[in-house]
């Protein structure tokens, strides 16, 4: 069974390489992930989110710089900051909830500002 880090750093391996299908096997398939605007459950709800965010992300010039990951247990976190060709991010942060190899409960949050 994988560890936790192991299931973060794929989770951000699949992540920058746009890869969806990875993104999606590190959830558990009754997963929930917090974001501000709503609560996302099962791997539909969470696969549009990815979809829209691996279309930003995707874009020629995009940069993504991790500051921190921290692990204990079955819990972990990372921060970071990032710019793609209409956002700068100027924070980001995800919280990890694994269990059985697979992200079982996610939060995730940033500060954006627009390019324009």
């Amino acid at each position: 069974m994988r560890t936790t880090t192991q299931v973060i750093d794929n989770h951000l391996k699949c992540f920058n390489d746009g890869d969806l299908d990875g993104i999606l096997a590190d959830y558990a398939p009754g997963a929930v992930l917090f974001t501000p605007e709503a609560t996302l459950r099962g791997h539909g709800a969470i696969r549009d989110l990815f979809v829209a965010m691996l279309g930003e992300f995707g874009q020629p010039g995009t940069r993504f710089e991790l500051e921190k990951r921290a692990v204990d247990g079955d819990h972990g976190y990372i921060l970071w900051k990032a710019e793609t060709a209409d956002q700068v991010y100027e924070l980001g942060t995800d919280t990890f909830f694994i269990q059985d190899g697979r992200i079982a409960v996610q939060s995730f949050a940033a500060r954006t500002g627009s390019k324009g």
